[in-house]
């Protein structure tokens, strides 16, 4: 380890930037940038915010994150910290990761905000499932499916999302009981990472 960190040094290669990350308006690198530099470097996916969860961020602001890492061509939209258009050209885009304290109850507005373009990782929302891991990644699996069919048949996720999880546990055991764990587990706050007015 010690020989890959000088090794990185000669070189002048970061290894560990997460000091420097923060959402916090005064101190260290702003995520804008970092997205910008991850895409422009050629990087393949990135966490992006989550706006559900634990992690906080305002969700216009991480769509236009999530824009800035998947589109080509992107129009000014101060509101979004989209600060000028933007034309990536043929550039590859960056996939966006959510993740943070999301489980299948956050499924419709993931689906909502981040599309079919990106990975949810699920860490104690797979682990946490009573009867183990593989029903965990199930009951994720069947909550994202029920979303995107219902997304895909013209069903508006932010207003009947939670209907059509508790229809999916119908015919899912495994979601029946994710959903029961983690109905009172809710994250309430104001995000701090905001469009300066």
């Amino acid at each position: 380890m010690i020989k890959r960190a000088v090794f990185a040094r000669e070189l002048g290669v970061p290894i560990v930037m997460h000091a420097v990350i923060d959402r916090q308006k005064n101190h260290g690198m702003h995520f804008r940038v970092l997205a910008k530099a991850l895409r422009m470097s050629g990087g393949d996916h990135i966490h992006s915010g989550t706006v559900v969860g634990k992690l906080e961020g305002e969700r216009e602001m991480t769509l236009g994150f999530v824009d800035l890492l998947r589109d080509d061509f992107i129009e000014k939209d101060r509101a979004r910290g989209i600060f000028f258009t933007q034309d990536w050209v043929s550039m590859p885009g960056v996939i966006p990761v959510a993740l943070g304290g999301i489980h299948v109850w956050h499924m419709p507005a993931l689906t909502e905000i981040f599309g079919d373009d990106s990975v949810l990782q699920f860490g104690g929302g797979t682990l946490g499932h009573p009867w183990g891991n593989a029903p965990g990644a199930t009951a994720n699996r069947v909550a994202l499916e029920a979303c995107v069919q219902a997304r895909n048949e013209g069903h508006d996720l932010a207003r009947e999302g939670n209907e059509i999880i508790r229809a999916a546990c119908k015919w899912s055991p495994e979601l029946a009981a994710a959903c029961e764990v983690w109905k009172a587990i809710k994250f309430e706050f104001e995000p701090v990472d905001t469009i300066d007015k």
